[in-house]
């Protein structure tokens, strides 16, 4: 799971000169990182030429044979297989353009499956099959017999000396990105076998995620060193689970405290206390719970309620106090 963490070394993308040193001569060298924007051109060409010469395994799909595993697999046109039809003429596959540090990204989504539960969200938690490879084809990583819980956004907390740490969160933005586009299985949608093990109902999503270095390791690689710099990654998903998340719980799921709608918790803090909306149980820090400031109905439809009609919920509004008994 670690390998999908978003590095936080990413000193040539913030322009940053990396230092090299020869342990020859000791002399110091600048490494010049790459233009972002002419790298995200070359991704999207390097993207392109992948499509254009790989396939899926849609045949499975199309007919599954017993026992199959439903994961996406990839191979190159040739030889015996040079009548398959390439991954970019694929009707399942579009196109999704994603803004990250004022440039505009693309990544590719091939939805083989889209799933019939829940639609996730970038604020919930997935359960995830995955497998993430190379343009090389190179596997980097594999959790597709093992599934993995993601919390994608994160919560921040304070750790034993009162410091504000984040828990969870910090995936690569075209993981995240790619996931959202895909719903749950239905529910229950598994059954336990006596050996304890799962099957799983087969309808869950099912597909996979094209995307440039921009929206994953850029200049900084894998900490492992299993993805390069500057590399174009893929990865193959099984959406088993989409979780709602009320991370601070206060009632109100942690996607509708995006404030803004920019699809970044991180700065929606009404209080101005250090701890952003979703992590925090009293958003507007009057002393009275979020919880106690908004209405649950019997359906789970939320009611926020503007008691001084200044146009400010009450929940966010630290000019409304209601004192707690």
């Amino acid at each position: 799971m670690m390998i999908l963490k978003r590095s936080f070394l990413l000193c040539a993308f913030a322009g940053i000169f990396l230092i090299g040193c020869n342990s020859d001569d000791d002399v110091t060298e600048e490494v010049i990182p790459r233009d972002p924007v002419e790298q995200a051109a070359a991704d999207e060409e390097a993207l392109q030429a992948y499509l254009q010469t790989h396939f899926y395994n849609y045949e499975e799909f199309e007919n599954p044979p017993a026992g199959f595993d439903y994961v996406v697999r990839f191979d190159t046109i040739a030889g015996a297989n040079a009548y398959k039809t390439p991954l970019i003429e694929s009707d399942l596959l579009y196109p999704k353009t994603v803004k990250k540090d004022e440039i505009d990204y693309k990544m590719y989504i091939l939805k083989v499956r889209e799933g019939v539960g829940r639609q996730l969200t970038f604020a919930d938690s997935a359960y995830v099959a995955y497998q993430g490879v190379l343009t090389n084809r190179t596997v980097f990583e594999t959790n597709i017999v093992t599934p993995t819980w993601f919390d994608l956004p994160g919560f921040l907390t304070r750790d034993a000396q009162g410091r504000i740490v984040i828990n969870g969160g910090g995936f690569v933005t075209g993981f995240t990105q790619g996931l959202i586009e895909f719903k749950e299985g239905s529910t229950p949608g598994f059954t336990v076998n006596p050996d304890n093990t799962v099957t799983w109902t087969e309808d869950y999503g099912v597909g996979a995620i094209f995307m440039p270095s921009g929206l994953g390791y850029y200049a900084s690689g894998s900490s492992s060193g299993s993805i390069p710099s500057y590399s174009p990654i893929i990865f193959s998903i099984k959406l088993l689970r989409a979780v709602e998340a009320d991370h601070d719980n206060d009632g109100i799921p942690s996607w509708m405290e995006d404030l803004d709608g920019d699809g970044d918790l991180y700065n929606e803090d009404t209080d101005k206390d250090g701890f952003t909306n979703h992590s925090d149980p009293d958003d507007d820090g009057d002393g009275t719970p979020t919880r106690r400031e908004i209405i649950i109905k019997e359906n789970g439809d939320i009611e926020t309620p503007d008691t001084n009609g200044n146009g400010i919920p009450n929940y966010l509004d630290p000019d409304y106090f209601e004192e707690v008994s």
